[in-house]
């Protein structure tokens, strides 16, 4: 392996940095970190980016695109993680990727290791600074990295349960919004964030008979103001979902508590009362998924059956985008990996409260609340 080209880490100093941008090796994650515009505003503020050959390739972004704007190409992935400072990828490392893991590295990414316990466990014993794009938060708890991501997979989520409800997937054979003297579908999308309003916002498109449930009185407003009486608004308890479960064609699993794992707010009997070939979607799988018959899916194998019911628990939904997906990702995190680069991790951390709780891991140690909560053999 290459031999790491500059000192001291990145996290105690500012100037010129090496950024490097590995492909993504996730299961059928096409999305890239970074598009050429972006790589060409770092290197422009005198940072150098390394880019793995073919990383942009899935996406639409060809290796020319990349030198074009004045990124070094490299074939090796290990190479690139060796001799950057900073990494920015899109999804957290696999497993085969923690070798590269080592002091003084700092890694830019979705994380998500409240249902990666290894991964957590890899990045304190190798002393790298991780920050999650998924807990960077605004005073006013909006979350800037997680929304772009958001509002692409609940779009995705209820076009894949349509999908999925077509008889030749294995689906009931329903069309959502009917046609002339026939039922509509039910969707009940479980949640009113990005994600919840995106799905909420499909499923209206197609005519099915929509509702939205949620803990929060703003977030009910918020649907009835949107959707103007086209989706309907319940406040989310125990009995509620379970009154409207039993009656949907296609549950969307958007429950979303920052950084931690998401509660399990739909039982197996709840699953169970669905008619046989109706589906769920959980979006919220990333983060242990909010259904109970929920488990990880791939974009190789996206689908099971339990109880009758379709499951689709993919936990990178928005590759099946990536033109769209890199794009939107870029323009969220680029302000950021510029002020992570030009300023240094700590002065970047200091001077923006924002970024600061994006930190989930320095030094060998678990620095966010909830994962010092999750794991605290490593606060």
């Amino acid at each position: 392996m290459a031999k790491h080209l500059t000192s001291p880490k990145l996290s105690d100093r500012s100037g010129p940095v090496i950024i490097g941008i590995p492909k993504e090796i996730k299961t059928k994650e096409t999305r890239v970190s970074i598009i050429p515009q972006g790589v060409r505003q770092l290197i422009q503020a005198g940072h150098q980016v390394l880019v793995q050959q073919k990383a942009g390739a899935a996406s639409g972004f060809s290796d020319e695109s990349y030198t074009q704007v004045g990124a070094t190409l490299v074939a090796d992935a290990g190479e690139v993680w060796e001799k950057s400072d900073l990494i920015v990828k899109v999804k957290e490392p696999v497993e085969s990727e923690y070798k590269y893991l080592r002091p003084g590295l700092s890694l830019f990414t979705y994380l998500h290791l409240a249902s990666v316990p290894a991964l957590t466990d890899a990045l304190c014993q190798n002393k790298v600074t991780g920050i999650g794009y998924e807990t960077v938060e605004l005073e006013d708890g909006e979350l800037p990295l997680l929304k772009p991501m958001s509002e692409v997979a609940g779009r995705i989520a209820t076009q894949i349960g349509t999908y999925l409800l077509h008889a030749n997937h294995g689906g009931k054979g329903l069309l959502l919004g009917g046609v002339t003297g026939t039922s509509r579908g039910l969707v009940t999308v479980i949640g009113a964030g990005w994600v919840g309003l995106n799905a909420a916002d499909v499923a209206v498109g197609l005519g099915a008979e929509v509702v939205v449930l949620d803990i929060k009185d703003h977030k009910l407003r918020q649907i009835e103001e949107r959707f103007k009486g086209k989706a309907r608004a319940v406040r989310s308890t125990s009995q509620a979902i379970a009154e409207w479960i039993a009656k949907s064609d296609l549950v969307v699993g958007a429950v979303l508590v920052s950084g931690d794992k998401a509660p399990t707010v739909l039982t197996k009997e709840m699953v169970g009362s669905m008619e046989e070939g109706s589906v769920v979607v959980d979006v919220a799988i990333d983060q242990g998924g909010c259904i109970a018959t929920s488990k990880p899916t791939t974009h190789a194998e996206p689908t099971y059956r339990e109880r009758g019911v379709i499951h689709y628990c993919v936990t990178n939904m928005p590759a099946l985008t990536p033109r769209t997906s890199t794009e939107a990702l870029t323009a969220a995190t680029l302000p950021y990996v510029l002020k992570l680069a030009n300023l240094g991790i700590q002065k970047a951390l200091e001077q923006d409260s924002a970024l600061k709780l994006g930190l989930q891991t320095e030094n060998g140690k678990a620095i966010h609340p909830i994962i010092q909560k999750l794991f605290p053999k490593w606060s």
